[in-house]
């Protein structure tokens, strides 16, 4: 990143930056793949999982409270979403049958997937969509949003990418779906949710080392929202050489957490001179954490900060196991980076949410 970028970001999270909301939909169909519905559909709200559906519940729910509000202008939301979630179930079973043809396969577990959505930027109230289809976790086909026309991935989406781009009607649907139906409800729900969306949480940061040789690793854990940086600095000034930033990660409760590795052997003389800093949107002052032997949590802590870094290692990897679930949902979601129609019947129909 070079100075220019990074001290405009800077700005730009200490400024009250615009909030770029997002409404995203995954869909995942599949057979026989074992402990696991056939059919599963999940809505997030600015990463928040809103709307919940599977083969086995067969009923659109809530999955946060102040999404129930919808009904009190539209009595009939969820039993709409309902039937149209228990038909795309069938459709979706076509879709796949459909593709197995295509590539020439049998038997065996086999995928479908779609992912699709749209942003609005609350200060510009500029909108963006996006719809991405896949089969067996790899990219199939995608929406161009400029120009409206299909791109295929593979071989076997050119028949499908002819039949859609003839469509005029679904064109059309298209467009007003992802300019205008989506933000639309994107806008209600972090209307009802406002509170939950729009809040801060500063979070807890720890600076931990297996072993003396090995690098510090500062952690940032529980805070909202996701717009944040974690960096290292050493006399004031950010480094860029001899650290290694982890991945952004959701925790189980909504928050999120990440962590970058500085690369340094911690003795007498360089103690104050590096400092961990967390930055959070929103938030005038930084989260600052001095680099001092007593303060990191390690392997190596005499008496009982062993027993606290062991404790943090097993929150650590309780939290690295849903997000491997996470990420083994991802490829089945077709989450490959950086949403009322249905045509039972025709090779890969387009799957619309009743709303939303």
């Amino acid at each position: 990143m070079n100075l220019f970028l990074f001290c405009l970001l800077v700005v730009q999270m200490h400024s009250g930056a615009p909030v770029i909301h997002t409404l995203k939909y995954f869909y995942t169909s599949s057979s026989q793949v074992p402990n696991f519905p056939e059919f599963v559909m999940v809505a997030y709200v600015d990463e928040v999982q809103v709307v919940h559906y599977d083969s086995e519940s067969r009923k659109a729910e809530a999955k946060q409270d102040w999404m129930n509000q919808i009904t009190e202008e539209d009595p009939n939301y969820w039993q709409r979403n309902t039937e149209n979630f228990v038909a795309q179930e069938q459709v979706d079973k076509v879709n796949i049958e459909i593709l197995k043809k295509r590539f020439n396969q049998t038997g065996g577990v086999h995928t479908y997937q779609l992912m699709y959505g749209c942003e609005w930027n609350d200060e510009t109230d500029e909108v963006k969509g996006w719809r991405q289809h896949g089969y067996d976790g790899e990219d199939f086909i995608s929406l161009d949003m400029k120009t409206w026309t299909w791109t295929a991935a593979k071989q076997q989406a050119f028949p499908t990418k002819l039949m859609l781009d003839q469509n005029i009607l679904l064109i059309n649907h298209q467009k007003y779906y992802h300019t205008e139906h989506c933000p639309s409800y994107l806008k209600k729900y972090v209307k009802y949710g406002k509170e939950v969306l729009m809040r801060t949480e500063l979070p807890e940061v720890f600076l931990l080392q297996k072993t003396p040789s090995s690098p510090v690793t500062c952690m940032a854990t529980g805070f909202y929202p996701d717009l944040a940086d974690l960096f290292w600095r050493k006399d004031g000034e950010q480094m860029f050489e001899d650290v290694e930033h982890g991945e952004l990660l959701p925790n189980h409760d909504g928050t999120f957490q990440m962590s970058v590795e500085l690369k340094v052997e911690v003795t007498a003389d360089v103690e104050g001179k590096y400092e961990c800093v967390f930055q959070l949107s929103g938030v005038e002052e930084d989260l600052v954490t001095k680099l001092e032997r007593r303060s990191i949590l390690s392997n190596a802590s005499h008496d009982g900060e062993k027993d606290t870094f062991n404790h943090w290692s097993v929150a650590i990897g309780a939290t690295a196991a849903v997000v491997a679930v996470a990420a083994l949902l991802a490829a089945i979601f077709l989450v490959r980076r950086h949403r009322q129609a249905r045509y039972g019947g025709a090779e890969l129909p387009e799957n619309m949410p009743a709303e939303g």
